[in-house]
């Protein structure tokens, strides 16, 4: 049937079977796989295009991104490029996601902000890596799945998913050594700048509604210092300092 080449149940069709005749157990295999691929996106997708910092490639090789797709694409959950999460927002490309974490240059004891939660994935990517994580959605439905699925996937105590506008940043629990942004800014919101810790890091993509240039800035002396790590494209930040609703 269509609809099961297209969910994650297509994936069980050709499962070996045991010595006894029967299929193995539909979720170890699906185990088994994910973790294949996870191999495999590691080594194609990130290390072998660039990414460095192996903090970053043993974090994208062991968060489960096949549970942060809806499941009718979780046979796509580790393929080269974005996904539909619902509310026109996406999951990142894996390749997107290693290059913008891997510029924060995390260490392990930063508190880091995310701005665009989208299902979780990247927050989850962040909490192996720093030691603590606010990540902040506009899009109610996302922002309460994405903490219950968190929260599931034991990142509940690292993870704070905040339901609100986070194109101002979240001031409450500012100043941060890092923050990202998911989605595509007409400019960097100042807001942001305050809350980066001197010595922080920001990484943001920045332009039109459909094409931008991703920005590393970094607090120095208290002036951003801007560098560019290439051309992108995301779905737009909305909010009062990002792009209207349309």
């Amino acid at each position: 049937m269509e609809s099961e080449s297209k969910s994650g149940r297509g994936i069980f069709s050709s499962l070996p079977r045991g010595g006894n005749g029967h299929r193995r157990d539909s979720a170890a295999v699906l185990l088994e796989w994910a973790e294949e691929q996870r191999r495999a996106m590691v080594e194609r997708q990130l290390r072998r295009r660039g990414i460095r910092d192996e903090r970053v490639l043993e974090a994208m090789g062991q968060v489960p991104r096949h549970e942060f797709v809806p499941a009718e694409l979780l046979r796509e959950a580790y393929e080269d490029h974005p996904l539909p999460i619902g509310g026109g927002q996406t999951i990142s490309q894996p390749y997107i996601v290693a290059q913008m974490v891997e510029a924060l240059a995390l260490q392990g004891g930063e508190r880091v902000l995310e701005v665009g939660t989208g299902s979780g994935y990247q927050a989850a990517v962040l909490a192996r890596l720093a030691a603590r994580v606010h990540t902040i959605e506009c899009d109610p439905s996302l922002a309460r799945t994405a903490r219950e699925r968190l929260s599931r996937l034991g990142f509940g105590d690292t993870v704070e998913v905040i339901e609100g506008d986070g194109s101002a940043g979240y001031a409450t629990a500012a100043p941060y050594d890092g923050i990202l942004v998911a989605a595509a800014a007409p400019d960097v919101p100042a807001q942001l700048i305050e809350q980066l810790a001197e010595g922080g890091r920001l990484v943001i993509p920045v332009g039109e509604r459909d094409s931008q240039e991703l920005r590393l800035i970094r607090k120095i002396g208290g002036a951003p210092v801007v560098s560019k790590l290439g051309y992108c494209r995301f779905v737009p930040l909305l909010g009062a300092q990002g792009w209207e609703k349309i």
